[in-house]
């Protein structure tokens, strides 16, 4: 995989773990026994921790890629090794 492919597939993958982990630790004023205010949605976290979940997604993203990375570079696994392809052509 070349530069330009590798940061692309890494871009994508941080964005779906980013998908994933957004909704972690995620609670709404009536959840945290707050009131909301007046004009604001009554669904918004209260605090989303933002930070915290892009240092999160950050190091999700690093170990998936790691594992494509090494798929395709490695072939761990062949569509012989899943029992249900094992007959498909190449």
């Amino acid at each position: 995989m070349n530069l330009a492919s590798g940061i692309a597939v890494y871009f994508i993958v941080w964005w779906v773990c980013l998908f994933m982990v957004l909704p972690f630790g995620v609670k709404n004023a009536h959840e945290a026994g707050e009131v909301a205010e007046h004009g604001s949605e009554a669904g918004a976290p209260v605090r989303p921790m933002l930070l915290k979940k892009v240092i999160a997604t950050t190091i999700l993203s690093i170990v998936v890629y790691a594992l494509i990375l090494g798929q395709m570079t490695y072939g761990w696994i062949s569509f012989e090794d899943i029992p249900f392809l094992g007959g498909m052509p190449h």
